[in-house]
């Protein structure tokens, strides 16, 4: 799915950063070799980093329903990833560079999820917009400056694009199906010497066992 990921990013560039001329879109990594064979516009595209967004995490099932809408199955909710793009233009003049960076901010602050309409392969079937942010300060542990020195590149100017792409784990369980029978309760007899035995009789409160005693000594007295 990353790479449904990569090529519905490289249809929303060209669809909306059309008005440079011919520029190449490219997820290549930044190195300086890469850099030295460059000879035409280009816009990189370098996935540098996939986490998992702990934030959207959920936990218990999902129910799943059949045509006649009973459940029929429960899966797992799926897991959320945070794909960590950086995007960089490569021309022979800084302007030309920071034009095509310009034109980049544009488009994607023109939209807060990847467009259904330039998703492609499994995207295009779950039809979900896909969250996406740019140009927000990465964690500390995730540097820019350490991803340029890891490329052993020279540090230019880039924007952080973030993707959050939903993963379903398909792992769904078959539901028991459903009750069709009225319920019969059976209570088979104790096996002799096995039952429970016989309740004590309750004790007596103390008020109504001297009552119960002037009672009978009532009813002798009378009856002598």
């Amino acid at each position: 799915m990353i790479h449904d990921v990569d090529e519905s990013i490289r249809g929303l560039i060209r669809r909306e950063v059309d008005d440079h001329g011919d520029v190449e879109v490219v997820f290549d990594a930044p190195t300086k070799e890469w850099a030295a064979r460059r000879n035409t516009p280009t816009i990189d595209v370098y996935l540098y980093d996939v986490r998992e967004d702990m934030r959207r995490r959920q936990a218990g099932l999902v129910d799943l329903h059949g045509e006649d809408g009973r459940t029929n199955a429960r899966r797992q909710p799926p897991r959320f990833f945070k794909l960590s793009y950086l995007l960089t233009a490569w021309t022979q003049r800084p302007e030309d560079e920071h034009r095509l960076l310009s034109s980049l901010l544009s488009c994607f602050m023109r939209h807060d999820a990847l467009p259904v309409d330039v998703q492609v392969g499994t995207l295009a079937d779950h039809d979900l917009p896909l969250p996406l942010s740019l140009a927000i300060p990465p964690p500390e542990d995730r540097a820019l400056s350490d991803v340029w020195s890891a490329l052993g590149g020279e540090l230019k100017p880039s924007l952080d694009l973030v993707v959050v792409l939903p993963w379903d784990l398909d792992r769904a369980e078959p539901t028991a199906p459903p009750v069709t029978a009225k319920p019969v309760i059976q209570m088979p007899d104790p096996v002799a010497g096995r039952g429970l035995p016989p309740r004590p009789p309750l004790p007596t409160p103390p008020a109504a066992a001297r009552a119960a005693t002037k009672a009978s000594k009532a009813a002798k007295a009378k009856a002598g």
